[in-house]
């Protein structure tokens, strides 16, 4: 089974006071209506047999609630995330919620950037990783080896301003995408089947995506951006994702797999849905 065992935290501090990626706006947050969404995360991860470790927030933490980024989990072991600085708070959390866990906890270089399981998600031996924007190749080379499996390093088409200039994000300093993380651009439905917007990646990243000895269902980009249909979470027989997401939910069920749809369009305004908001560990 996949995503077997999951971490969640909670949408208690969700905010946007911090713009870190382009899906923010400037309209008042419902946190109250967060939090209902994330309940019914919950509630549908429950119905797919899914164990689910949950903790605390992280206090006064905007994005304490997408817990995929604190890390990536293999085998007892997790590499710590380097995350950007309006979640830097979040880093020391995250490691004492890990040790607490049982787990062996690895961190990467502090000057490296690393978006945890938001931007390397596992496929069997594979690790489609993600890379320029919240993580560092040499990051993801790092993860991987530290973890045994096999990188694939993909890399998303940037946000391009009115002169087709890569965007700057105003309070990351770092460049911008709408696939900021590579689980907004490709899914792992099972080890055998992933799901990927090809217009997401780059045209070497999406020969190295053709490459590899899996089958593949291609996302419409409306799906992927509007509904941020990839961003879901499999356990190999039950998919929960969105449910804004029409095509790609017939391709999922034309290959066998039952899909419970979900609405979250509040914490989708931070940028995450539900594979963002759990983080695997086993």
């Amino acid at each position: 089974m996949l995503n077997a065992k999951v971490l969640i935290s909670g949408a208690d501090f969700f905010a946007l006071d911090q713009p870190i990626n382009p899906y923010y706006d400037s309209k008042p947050v419902n946190v109250p209506e967060a939090k209902a969404e994330h309940r019914t995360i919950l509630e549908n991860f429950y119905k797919a047999e899914i164990e689910i470790l949950q903790v605390t927030p992280p206090a006064n933490s905007q994005d304490g609630v997408y817990t995929a980024n604190w890390g990536l989990v293999r085998n007892g072991k997790v590499v710590l995330s380097r995350l950007p600085n309006a979640r830097k708070n979040e880093e020391k959390y995250a490691e004492a919620v890990f040790r607490q866990l049982g787990l062996e906890v690895i961190h990467a270089p502090e000057d490296w950037r690393f978006s945890g399981q938001g931007d390397s998600l596992p496929c069997g031996n594979f690790l489609l990783s993600g890379s320029g924007y919240r993580s560092d190749p040499r990051a993801q080379k790092f993860a991987a080896e530290a973890l045994g499996f096999e990188l694939v390093q993909l890399h998303a088409v940037p946000k391009l301003d009115a002169s087709g200039q890569p965007v700057i994000n105003s309070a990351s300093g770092w460049e911008d995408s709408l696939f900021y993380d590579i689980d907004l651009a490709i899914s792992v439905l099972r080890d055998d089947l992933i799901a990927y917007c090809p217009e997401a990646f780059d045209e070497v990243s999406r020969v190295q995506i053709a490459a590899l000895p899996l089958q593949k269902i291609e996302v419409d980009y409306d799906e992927a951006v509007k509904g941020l249909a990839c961003n879901l979470v499999s356990t190999g027989e039950t998919v929960i994702m969105s449910a804004h997401a029409p095509k790609f939910q017939a391709e999922i069920e034309k290959n066998g797999l039952k899909v419970l749809p979900i609405s979250a369009p509040e914490l989708a305004r931070g940028g995450g849905y539900i594979r963002c908001v759990s983080l695997t560990i086993s």
